[in-house]
């Protein structure tokens, strides 16, 4: 019953979609994190189609994410943003987590762009740095727990390239053309809303992250189960090294306005990424 309920709820909303798009078909996804929705006022001819709209959808109330669909063109491909994505310590299910990303998946996107706010727990981070994800390790539930919808993809999906390799060398080598200083490593998704203490930071270091943040896994899980190759950014806004000043306070805010002077950087990279699809 569950899983007809979720595919209902996925078949309602790909119809509503639809039919705002006067004929649009989006060939990339791409969900904008915490302060990071400036590329999407780069976006050309967009139509805006706000979750609340949308039967059945959870909606965002995160700082900085406004909650819409943004449908339009950016560096000459039809693209689909969500300004502002769905998290699990909102108190929303798995399900109710990733049922964006699987609405875009059955509207037909062919790659995902994933990007988040995160902490710095790799000791040479600064905050501002964007941070290629290469691999992740995820601490929160897996949106795959439960009965599988085979018309996405297999019970036991491959995770062994999350991150796809190619987009990874495209960034790279746009970001050195650029002058764009890039960091690579792997995130680790905790399930928040409190943030980290000094000691859960070394931990997080300890067991091979170079970045924490709330978010980004499950959404490259159920895109990996349906073959849709990913490519991940992270924006640094906080540091751990920071955590051993005894007046430091995490400040969402502070992060929020980090993530936006950042913004800039990315969206560069992303638009030529896309260009070059």
């Amino acid at each position: 019953m569950k899983t007809m309920l979720q595919s209902q709820l996925i078949r309602t909303a790909v119809a509503y979609i639809s039919e705002k798009l006067q004929g649009r078909q989006p060939e990339v996804a791409i969900v904008l994190g915490s302060g990071l929705g400036k590329l999407a006022e780069r976006i050309a001819d967009p139509i805006v189609i706000p979750y609340s709209e949308i039967q059945g959808f959870p909606i965002s109330t995160a700082i900085g994410h406004k909650g819409n669909y943004i449908v339009g063109y950016l560096g000459g491909k039809c693209v689909i943003a969500m300004q502002g994505r769905i998290h699990y310590y909102e108190g929303y299910g798995m399900g109710e987590v990733v049922l964006p990303i699987r609405v875009m998946i059955a509207a037909g996107i062919k790659t995902l762009f994933v990007s988040n706010a995160a902490g710095g727990t790799n000791l040479a981070y600064h905050v501002g740095d964007l941070m290629i994800i290469k691999d992740h390790i995820n601490l929160l539930p897996n949106p795959l727990i439960g009965p599988n919808l085979d018309e996405f993809g297999p019970r036991f999906p491959d995770m062994t390239r999350p991150y796809e390799p190619r987009l990874i060398r495209s960034a790279e080598a746009i970001a050195a053309e650029e002058g764009i200083r890039l960091q690579k490593g792997v995130y680790v998704a905790v399930s928040g809303p409190s943030y980290e203490t000094p000691a859960e930071y070394r931990y997080f270091r300890a067991i091979g992250a170079d970045a924490v943040g709330m978010s980004t896994t499950p959404e490259v899980i159920v895109a990996r189960h349906a073959g849709i190759p990913v490519f991940g950014m992270s924006v640094i806004t906080d540091v751990a090294h920071a955590t051993d000043d005894d007046d430091y306070v995490t400040d969402g805010e502070a992060i929020v306005k980090a993530a936006d002077a950042a913004a800039d950087k990315m969206t560069r990279l992303f638009i030529r990424m896309i260009e070059q699809l």
